[in-house]
């Protein structure tokens, strides 16, 4: 047998036997290797954390950050106005928005104007207050480019994101810069090289919505919990052994030495997740929110959560962590009209609690807050919804947040395919070309989390294709939306 192929393998096998451990629990060699910091790649005194909020489906931006100026609100609703056929439109009238329009400090050049979506009053005043920001027209690049290099078919010099328009393989892309299959995230990664800041390096990267590729690093292995706290051995918390006797012998064979190798590894594995159920459960017990999170919203009960458990950082021993939450449902080919509002109202009232309780817990400036989808879709009615596009607008919510503005380049609103300017910008039917990379977003936030410049490659492989010293000032490799001095 070749022997490289047997290497690669094994590392596959040690990967995915972490990956796969339910509550998180870590093979012992990769969690005593973190322990020694072997991955660290920066020394923290503070304490900081990134949240992903990932709107799975691919959420419509057009609607979620709306075209307000007179001129682009026009053309915004011609594209999107009802039509023959019994399409209903998907226009979200001037006068809805005026409670969410946002006003940056430094307005948009030709006078653009937007608003947020009228259920997201909460987020707006947010960003109207300097506590959030705009990423306009953000989507998977590997390299940068015009129309007329995707419409090209030299793939050599003017590589395509893999399969574009793919919900997993988008999610996947946007999560680790590789299609569905990959292993490792960015976020992973990041939590790599902080595993040396974490007295409990279980800690670092942890997941309130299951199995993820974002969270998954080479020694950082995501901790998952439910929204109620960390998830439980199964039969030592439900009822399966009524006696407290025999639950307590069964916890104990679960976790006594043995002689087989793989037996005395499983046991040490259920140890340590044992123990880290009663950390968190001892962190949590001490953390008393009077923040008021909306009640019957799943991604609300997920980020009370987060900010319980950075309330319980101290005894939880971190200093660095990346958390992931989600929302389903964005995929809207159609009933655009009466489902897309809804979603974001759970999104806005959600964040805007989040915030809120980060504020109550003295960490609003140690803790940022970030959306990301699939893709965004098309500018297009298909008749009552919109389909799969690439770019899109996300959020940056947090106290360390250089707010109240709007970074990347305002997109056309336009869905004709001409050669003029405004066109140069979309692929048809509305779907925009990005004109910001996600490296360049992920580089932005990993910046300000501790990453150093040196490591951004290990990080993020595309992001040597963007930045000045790649010939592309234009497309920078820090955004600027964050605090440097925080």
């Amino acid at each position: 047998m070749d022997d490289t192929n047997t290497n690669s393998s094994r590392r596959d096998f040690l990967r995915r036997t972490g990956q796969t451990a339910l509550t998180g629990l870590a093979a012992p060699w990769l969690l005593n290797m973190a322990a020694m910091g072997e991955a660290a790649a920066f020394s923290a005194t503070d304490y900081k954390a990134l949240v992903c909020v990932f709107l799975f489906g691919g959420n419509d931006y057009a609607n979620t950050v709306v075209a307000y100026d007179d001129a682009s609100h026009a053309k915004y609703a011609t594209i999107r106005a009802a039509g023959s056929g019994g399409t209903t439109g998907m226009v979200l009238d001037k006068s809805a928005l005026a409670a969410t329009t946002l006003t940056p400090i430094m307005p948009l050049p030709n006078a653009r104007q937007y608003a947020l979506h009228p259920a997201m009053r909460g987020l707006a005043n947010l960003f109207n207050t300097g506590k959030a920001a705009v990423q306009l027209n953000v989507g998977p690049l590997i390299v940068p480019l015009t129309r007329d290099q995707f419409n090209t078919s030299d793939r050599a010099r003017y590589p395509l994101p893999s399969k574009l328009f793919s919900h997993n393989d988008q999610q996947s892309v946007w999560q680790s810069s590789s299609p569905e299959g990959s292993t490792i995230g960015w976020g992973g990664k990041m939590g790599d090289m902080a595993l040396g800041n974490n007295s409990n390096s279980l800690f670092t990267c942890i997941s309130l919505t299951g199995n993820n590729v974002l969270l998954s690093g080479d020694s950082a292995l995501q901790y998952q919990c439910s929204t109620s706290g960390a998830i439980a051995v199964r039969n030592l918390s439900d009822g399966f052994f009524y006696q407290t006797p025999m639950r307590d012998a069964f916890a104990a064979m679960l976790q006594q030495p043995r002689k087989h190798v793989l037996e005395n590894e499983y046991n040490i594995v259920m140890k340590r997740g044992i123990t880290a159920q009663a950390k968190v459960a001892q962190g949590l017990s001490t953390v008393n929110l009077s923040t008021a999170f909306p009640s019957g919203n799943s991604l609300a009960d997920q980020l009370k959560m987060v900010a319980q458990l950075i309330g319980a950082r101290s005894t939880l021993g971190a200093k660095r962590q990346v958390f992931m939450v989600s929302l389903n449902g964005f995929d809207l080919h159609d009933y655009l009209n009466t489902k897309h509002g809804p979603l974001l109202q759970q999104v806005d009232e959600a964040m805007t609690a989040f915030y809120q309780a980060t504020v109550e817990l003295g960490v609003s400036r140690q803790v940022t807050a970030f959306t990301a989808s699939d893709f965004g879709r098309t500018l297009a009615s298909n008749g009552d919804g919109s389909d799969h596009g690439w770019g899109s607008h996300h959020l940056m919510v947090g106290g360390a947040v250089k707010g109240a503005a709007f970074y990347g380049t305002a997109p056309p609103i336009s869905i004709s395919d001409t050669s003029a300017p405004e066109d140069q910008w979309h692929v048809g039917q509305g779907r925009l070309l990005p004109t910001t990379s996600v490296d360049q977003y992920a580089a932005t936030l990993a910046r300000w989390f501790g990453v150093a410049d040196s490591e951004m490659s290990t990080l993020l492989p595309n992001l040597k294709n963007f930045g000045a010293a790649a010939g592309r000032p234009d497309f920078p490799t820090n955004l600027g939306f964050m605090d440097a001095l925080t």
